[in-house]
């Protein structure tokens, strides 16, 4: 199984740790993939200042091939966190600088590049809305995270994503089962072919507009000593697809309600494991901004 990462990066400060680290939806998920034993590589765009070689490195040094990334003119993208109790939480961002604001596309030979994976995976954070349409021609599934921003779940927004990809995945974190399901049918409705739901410590939920699968979460005792929740999402997801696709699922080729079950539970166990890592994939470096560091 061959997983590209399309899209963002970005440097996560943690301001209590004085430290940051390499991240990023696209990158974290191929890094996950490559975890798992498949080979994955990255596709986006990398500031030209020191931070974004220290991505670019990190990124590499986690085994995931960048060489048809490109390098722009411009501040690499920043979030700055803390750990509360466990769990992440988000400070704000610098509104991830050169990536997003000039975001890769397919031109220059980069179409048929990707065309040549078996996922190509994507998110809101990477900007490539209108690349989509380009891999539906091609035989590529295509991954694509909503995250959980309501701005995103617009049904403008959503006939812009669904008819162009395999599997969406949304954050569903809040919400009652019956909730989330019919947030994710309406996804599926619009065109994509399967609509996953994470819900944290709830669990987890897919479809396809028929079947429907839920699955728990695997729960961490309170004495394990967990690092941070810093890329669960990211974990659960390449799990998933890495199950889905070893089960058989292909373009035209619809997983049954057994590989889908099956999926949910390596997504479980991926995110669990993901738990005790510092940050998305560890590679940490002091940060002398953390500190001082603006809230955006």
């Amino acid at each position: 199984m061959r997983v590209l990462g399309f899209g963002d990066n970005i440097v996560d400060r943690f301001v209590d740790r004085g430290i940051e680290y390499p991240g990023g939806n696209a990158v974290n998920v191929a890094v996950y993939a490559h975890r798992l034993g498949m080979h994955a590589e990255y596709l986006g765009v990398f500031g030209d200042d020191d931070r974004g070689r220290f991505l670019r490195a990190s990124i590499e040094d986690a085994g995931v091939a960048t060489t048809r990334s490109i390098v722009r003119s411009g501040e690499s993208g920043v979030s700055s966190l803390q750990v509360v109790d466990g769990e992440r939480v988000f400070l704000g961002w610098n509104g991830g600088g050169v990536t997003v604001r000039e975001p890769i596309d397919l031109g220059d030979g980069r179409e048929e590049y990707a065309a040549g994976f078996d996922v190509v995976h994507s998110s809101v954070y990477s900007r490539t809305e209108s690349q989509l349409v380009r891999l539906r021609g091609h035989d590529a599934l295509v991954s694509y995270d909503l995250s959980s921003e309501a701005e995103f779940r617009e049904g403008a927004y959503l006939d812009r994503i669904a008819p162009f990809a395999d599997l969406v995945l949304l954050s569903c974190a809040g919400l009652e089962e019956n909730e989330a399901f019919t947030l994710l049918d309406d996804v599926v409705s619009r065109g994509a072919v399967l609509a996953l739901g994470t819900r944290g410590t709830d669990g987890a939920l897919v479809t396809d507009g028929r079947i429907r699968r839920s699955a728990p979460a695997r729960l961490i005792p309170e004495e394990s000593d967990v690092v941070d929740t810093m890329g669960c999402g990211d974990a659960f997801l390449a799990g998933f697809l890495v199950a889905l696709h070893s089960a058989g699922w292909r373009r035209g080729r619809n997983p049954g309600g057994a590989a889908l079950q099956q999926a949910l539970q390596a997504g479980a166990d991926a995110a669990h494991d993901q738990c005790f890592v510092e940050g998305a994939f560890e590679r940490g470096r002091p940060s002398p901004d953390a500190v001082a560091a603006i809230m955006w």
